[in-house]
């Protein structure tokens, strides 16, 4: 797909490793971009074969395109994306440069062009909304005011960009997700069906109108984007709710909430959703297994729904393993530790625990890389009886109690 638009090469690090130390490259895979033989930037966009398509088809051309009569500016902004245009009264107009500046530094994310042939009274920068996503809620063009600078105008971006209620792409996600974020979830396609996407959107846009201001970003996707993401994170299927939006909240904290009230057409039932979100009365949706109704095993079992109660009691040190049941690297450890549980199972101050990092919801702060991981306080380092017992010892607030175990730590 972008053969004669870019060209794609590879290097076996391990064969070249001069080059890619050259090139400052310690991990793999690493994405470089380079522009006329130079290393231009790092690659830092979706990993999908689409995602890196549109990436790199961004990159190609000016950083700005010189837009030359009103057809060549209706052309550029009627595309699928947002658009940026800097409108400027000559090709020596002062902020021009700096225009252009800002288009090299942000053309992988958005799309830049400019003008100087018009007459014009007054020089501006313009973002144009998708036409895709018109709507009786807010404006189709944002008219930047500010004094330009590379700073404001990339300020001004990221405040505009997504209007009220953007799309929510497997590109765009992280970016939404720095903040608050609702996200109505149905069969939308604005390739095939721009009317029938709307339709939705414009009844979460119509409540979304009423709750600007409080923090919350609202947003719609596909759900069959999201279908793995929807099962594990929240319990639901794409059969969910039908053809009805079935509505989520995540906030930036990582917490996850889901609208149990079919979405009513007339939005109350999103209303009353988040009437119950911003006074604080909905519970957390935590993907858990059922809490153990015996848990006298040395190595006691944690769920999701029992973590505050183990992990977060201010009376115990805790010693924790997130394991995933597949994982080879756990099961290798599992005797091990198992005889550490076993060995300190008459302290009554220290709790070793484990929990299935897949089948439960890790809480925020646990920066759990692999499913073999040991934390609480985080342990790095030989995975040994002993080694195991000298890192509770130097780490533990009380003196460990250890019948019968020889003092050689």
């Amino acid at each position: 797909r972008l053969k004669g638009i870019v060209q794609l090469a590879k290097v076996d690090c391990t064969a070249n490793s001069e080059t890619c130390g050259r090139f400052g490259v310690t991990g793999y895979p690493t994405l470089k971009i380079f522009r006329s033989g130079k290393d231009s930037a790092p690659y830092d966009g979706p990993r999908s074969a689409s995602g890196i398509y549109n990436y790199m088809t961004k990159q190609t051309g000016p950083d700005s395109l010189h837009l030359k009569s009103k057809e060549d500016l209706q052309n550029f902004v009627n595309n699928y994306d947002a658009s940026i245009v800097g409108v400027f009264s000559g090709t020596d107009a002062p902020r021009l440069d700096e225009f252009l500046k800002a288009a090299g530094l942000l053309r992988e994310q958005f799309r830049f062009a400019h003008i100087t042939e018009l007459q014009v009274a007054e020089e501006s920068v313009l973002l144009f909304r998708p036409p895709r996503l018109a709507n009786a809620f807010e404006d189709s063009v944002v008219v930047f005011t500010d004094y330009l600078t590379i700073s404001s105008l990339r300020r001004f971006i990221r405040d505009n960009i997504y209007g009220l209620c953007p799309h929510m792409t497997m590109e765009n996600r992280d970016r939404l997700r720095v903040r608050d974020l609702l996200t109505a979830y149905y069969d939308l396609d604005y390739h095939h069906n721009v009317r029938g996407s709307n339709y939705w959107r414009n009844r979460v846009m119509k409540v979304a109108s009423k709750y600007s201001g409080r923090g919350l970003i609202f947003s719609v996707a596909n759900k069959r984007d999201f279908q793995a993401e929807l099962e594990d994170d929240y319990g639901l299927g794409t059969a969910d709710g039908g053809e009805l939006p079935f509505v989520t909240i995540r906030t930036k904290l990582g917490h996850k909430y889901t609208m149990r009230e079919e979405f009513t057409r007339d939005g109350q039932s999103l209303e009353r959703f988040l009437e119950d979100y911003f006074a604080g009365r909905l519970k957390r949706y935590i993907r858990s297994e059922p809490v153990p109704e015996k848990n006298a095993a040395p190595v006691k079992v944690v769920v999701a729904e029992s973590f505050d109660d183990i992990v977060n009691d201010p009376n115990k040190d805790v010693l924790i393993q997130f394991y995933s049941p597949s994982c080879p690297h756990c099961k290798k450890l599992e005797p091990v530790y198992r005889e550490l549980a076993e060995t300190l199972y008459s302290d009554p101050n220290v709790v070793v625990a484990k929990m299935n990092a897949v089948n439960n919801d890790v809480p925020l702060g646990y920066d759990v890389q692999g499913l073999d991981d040991v934390s609480c306080f985080f342990f790095q380092g030989a995975r040994e009886l002993k080694d195991f017992l000298k890192f509770l010892k130097q780490e533990a607030s009380h003196n460990l109690v250890l019948p019968g175990f020889k003092e050689e730590l």
